[in-house]
């Protein structure tokens, strides 16, 4: 990852303009340039943490939210129950319940939840305040009755896994422009596959990505993307606004106008009833025959049949999907035998570093929520995100 940061186009230029001053310097033609001592580095992990991926902090303590008080009981999902002598050291004085083993009365009472939104504990939870829910994407919760009536606080775990993500987008679409599938099932067959019999790799320098949904993951790829040479352009419902490195930020309604120019098209987006089969046939249709289509957002924006016909007829020259709908993907799914498809089973923000980071955020919450302080990551019940 910081190898990659290192070759932006920004830090090529200061870098080529130091190594020139340098050598200047050697050569006794110009003098030697004073540097300014280097700020220190934070060594607090939750600092650089919220430093190296942009975390949001809300703008008020969360002791101002109406109800809140320090909590007494929560209740821990069980996904997270292996975290959960890390998380009681982040709030001594609090019981932490795993779910499994919590009572009626536990649930009653409960103040928070972490990763655990259930509608059978929302009902019976008559004193919930919030919940960390365990995952960037939280439509399962937000879509729940009870929380569109009670709005309790949501916070969830974006951004936490979108470098190891934005590193999955890069292996699938170097896989596809590669044709790395072709060459390992040839490998299978011993069978050395001669020039004239492969279809030319392509580069990606040069080359036209667009993400679609510019958040924490969408950035991580764009930046990596940008590094490698590929020109960069995406869409966002906030707004036109991105990082240096993205020559174009469009409106959602532009998706299919940015669409046509795209080598590569990446959906980082969240599941709303808007992003819901936005890759559907019409948009499919607009892709360049030479193009690629790589999903890591959910599977649900995706209409799998549409995909299916785009490949079988060569609309589209290969797909990328570490999501699809439904999860886990049956046997008899006709996605399985789609040509040039590349299909993980939702493993991109599955690596040690991403969940080094899941664990030190929920700790982190868990740790601000007791204190009253504002917290990281919160979820706009009415946006989806």
């Amino acid at each position: 990852m910081h190898f990659l940061r290192f070759w932006r186009s920004a830090t090529r230029r200061s870098t080529c303009y130091g190594v020139l001053a340098g050598a200047l310097t050697v050569l006794g033609l110009v003098a030697p340039v004073a540097s300014e001592p280097a700020a220190p580095a934070s060594t607090d992990p939750v600092a650089q943490l919220i430093a190296s991926l942009g975390l949001h902090a809300a703008p008020q303590p969360v002791r101002e939210r109406p109800g809140w008080r320090p909590p007494r009981i929560v209740l821990v999902g069980n996904g997270e129950k292996d975290l959960l002598p890390e998380l009681q050291q982040a709030a001594p004085g609090v019981k932490l319940i795993e779910i499994s083993a919590a009572t009626p009365h536990d649930i009653a009472a409960a103040d928070a939840t972490i990763g655990e939104c259930s509608a059978e504990v929302l009902a019976k939870a008559l004193h919930l305040q919030w919940i960390q829910w365990g995952a960037a994407g939280v439509e399962k919760c937000v879509q729940q009755p009870l929380v569109r009536e009670h709005r309790p606080l949501i916070t969830n775990t974006q951004r936490i896994a979108a470098p190891s993500m934005a590193e999955h987008v890069l292996a699938l679409m170097l896989a596809l422009s590669r044709h790395l599938p072709l060459f390992m099932r040839e490998q299978q067959q011993q069978h050395w596959v001669q020039w004239d019999e492969a279809t030319p790799s392509e580069d990606l320098e040069g080359k036209t990505l667009l993400v679609v949904g510019l958040g924490g993951i969408g950035t991580e790829v764009a930046s990596r993307a940008h590094a490698l040479g590929m020109r960069v352009v995406a869409t966002r419902a906030s707004g036109h606004s991105g990082p240096d490195y993205v020559s174009y930020v469009g409106l959602p309604d532009e998706l299919l106008k940015l669409t046509q120019d795209a080598d590569f098209v990446v959906n980082c987006t969240p599941l709303t009833p808007q992003t819901t089969g936005i890759f559907n046939q019409e948009f499919f249709a607009t892709m360049k025959r030479s193009a690629y289509f790589i999903s890591v957002g959910r599977g649900r924006s995706t209409v799998s049949a549409d995909l299916i016909a785009a490949l079988s007829s060569g609309r589209i020259a290969g797909a990328g999907l570490d999501v699809v709908d439904p999860e886990p993907l049956p046997a008899d799914s006709p996605l399985w035998r789609a040509p040039n498809l590349i299909i993980t089973p939702h493993v991109s923000a599955r690596t040690p570093a991403s969940q080094a980071n899941y664990s030190l955020l929920l700790r982190e919450n868990l740790r601000r929520y007791i204190a009253g302080e504002p917290m990281l990551a919160v979820v706009d019940i009415d946006r989806g995100y």
